[in-house]
This record gives structure tokens, C-alpha cells and sequence, in this order.
């Protein structure tokens, strides 16, 4: 194809205390399977040709991270964390880069794979972001099938919940055990980036508590002229700070280099606020970018050259 671009995509599996003491040898190797999986779901997507359907970035994020939604592992989808009333919420958002286009859902119960329904939100209503049982009457009119909150719930889930419920008043969120946010961000060969991220939100959350994942600006934001990225972390901090899109500013305004507006948000600005997390991007020339403050961040990326890698500790190498 005439002039096409390079071609990328980053996701991640959730930044937070990850103890390479604690991650079994089994656990890890599921992990990174999961991970490989998801980048190559996007990837392919990717490297068909612009004239097939399903081509963009758009639906490269969509396949990664309903890898990641339909796996027990990771804290969305089929993994979310469990309410102060055991019980699934979720949330997600999704951005294009051409034309600031998004769409988000927040607090649904019933949605098997909330990135699916932010994309239509994005691209089938004449809204962002849309919550509860509003999200899913849209859905019903958009031929969902909402199935029962039990699909999400899993005995690791419910252990989590009752060890956090057993050792404080019950009332508190858990951090750790938010850990597993998902996200992907991808750039086509058209030069067009999207990003995208879900999550089941925080364990023994109450009140219809939302996070920053399905915030645009906050956990997630595209501009084809800057960057994308997708955020994992302590949501509050996220919010306050507009993570995403103050790395994509920074980008713009300040006219440096992605890795650099990353590090200065998430190595000084969210660690000033004592919050803990991580991003992932990629630039216009199709750069992939981490960065995290925390032990550890589940992620992966093929590169503009084609080259996968999976990593889950500090460090260049794991």
C-alpha cells in the first residue's frame, strides 16, 4: 500500500504492587500468555490491508483488550473485582485520535464486554459516556444480550472481597485489589491512534464509585498530533491529575518527547501525590511508551519493527 505507515500497539494488564516472590511460576506464565495473546489479537487486526474491514486502530484495540475482558486474570470483564456487595460494576472508554471522537460507559453489571459498548457509544449515539442502567437499555437497542452478574463473579474475586472485608471496618477500597485494569493503545497504518481501557474498578467499592478509566483526559485519551494512552492505577489520583491527557499535552505544548511527558506525570507529578500507577502510549512516528511508579505493570507491545515484547517487573529485561 502506497504510503502507508508503521504500525503498533501497546496494552497493558494493570500497574500496582507486583511481587516477583509472590507470582508463582504458573501464574506468571498464564500471565504472559494472556498478554502475548492480546497483543497479537490487535496486531493482526493491523497488518490487514486498509481496504479490508476491521483494519483501524479502532478495532485493533477492541480485539486486544477483549482478550483481556474475556480472561479470569485481569481485573475487567469476566475478572472484575467484586462491590462492598459483591457484586460487578465496570467501566470503559475508548478514544480516536483524528477526530477526538469517544465513548464511555460506567457502572454497567450485565455487559460481557464493556469495550464493545463505550465503541458503540462512541460511534452509535450522539454521546460520551453513558452509566448504569441507561448503558444497558442502550445496549438492549443495540442487539446486546445482557447476561447475569454471576458471569463475572470468581472465587478469587470473592476472596479478595472478604479478606479486604474481614481486616477492615468494610467500608474501605482496596487498591491492591484493583490491580488488573485493562488497556491498549494502537496506531494504523493510516497514522490514526486510538486508546481504550476497562476495568472492574476497585474491590468493596460502594456508591456507584467510578474510577478514571472510563474519564476521558483522565484514563484514557488519543490525539493523532500527540499521542494515545491508556492509564492503571489508584483512579482518584488519575482524575485529579487528568493523567492522560496532561501527558498528551505536554507532548503539544511543550513539544517533547512522549517517553519524557509520561515519565514527568507519572515519575513526579503522581508520586508527588503519593499515587501509584502507570501508563502505556504511542507517539505519531509509532513510538511504544511505559511508564509506571509501582512495582510492577502487566503489559506487552509489538513494535513499529514488529517485535513483541511481554513484560511484567521493573526493567528494561525481565
Amino acid at each position: 500500500m502506497a504510503n502507508a505507515g508503521p504500525i503498533a500497539i501497546v496494552i497493558h494488564g494493570g500497574a500496582g504492587t507486583i511481587a516477583r516472590e509472590k507470582l508463582t511460576d504458573e501464574v506468571e506464565v498464564a500471565y504472559r500468555q494472556k498478554l502475548e495473546e492480546a497483543a497479537r489479537a490487535g496486531y493482526e487486526v493491523l497488518t490487514r490491508s486498509s481496504k479490508e474491514k476491521g483494519s483501524s486502530s479502532i478495532d485493533a484495540v477492541i480485539a486486544a483488550i477483549v482478550v483481556m475482558e474475556d480472561s479470569e486474570l485481569f481485573n475487567a470483564g469476566k475478572g472484575s473485582v467484586l462491590t462492598h456487595a459483591a457484586t460487578v460494576e465496570m467501566d470503559a472508554s475508548i478514544m480516536e485520535g483524528e477526530s477526538l471522537n469517544a465513548g464511555a460507559i460506567a457502572g454497567v453489571r450485565h455487559i460481557r464486554n464493556p469495550i464493545r459498548l463505550a465503541r458503540d457509544v462512541m460511534s452509535r449515539s450522539d454521546h460520551v459516556m453513558l452509566i448504569g442502567e441507561g448503558a444497558e437499555s442502550f445496549a438492549l437497542e443495540h442487539g446486546y444480550e445482557l447476561i447475569d452478574n454471576s458471569y463475572f463473579q470468581t472465587p478469587q474475586r470473592m476472596r479478595q472481597l472478604q479478606r479486604i472485608q474481614n481486616t477492615t471496618t468494610g467500608t474501605a477500597l482496596s487498591e491492591d485489589n484493583s490491580l488488573g485494569t485493562v488497556g491498549a493503545v494502537a496506531i494504523d497504518r493510516n497514522g490514526n491512534i486510538t486508546a481504550a481501557t476497562s476495568t472492574g474498578g476497585m474491590t468493596n467499592k460502594r456508591f456507584g464509585r467510578v474510577g478514571d478509566s472510563p474519564i476521558i483526559g483522565a484514563g484514557t485519551y488519543a490525539d493523532n498530533s500527540a499521542c494515545g494512552v491508556s492509564a492503571s492505577g489508584h483512579g482518584e489520583y488519575f482524575i485529579r491529575a487528568v493523567v492522560a491527557h496532561d501527558i498528551c499535552a505536554r507532548v503539544m505544548y511543550k513539544g517533547i518527547a512522549l517517553q519524557q511527558a509520561a515519565d514527568e506525570v507519572v515519575l513526579i507529578k503522581l508520586k508527588n501525590m503519593h499515587a501509584e500507577g502507570g501508563v502505556i502510549g504511542i507517539d505519531p512516528q509509532a513510538n511504544v511508551v511505559f511508564s509506571f511508579n509501582s512495582t510492577g505493570m502487566y503489559r506487552a507491545a509489538i513494535d513499529k519493527d514488529g517485535e513483541l515484547e511481554v513484560l511484567i517487573f521493573k526493567g528494561i529485561s525481565d
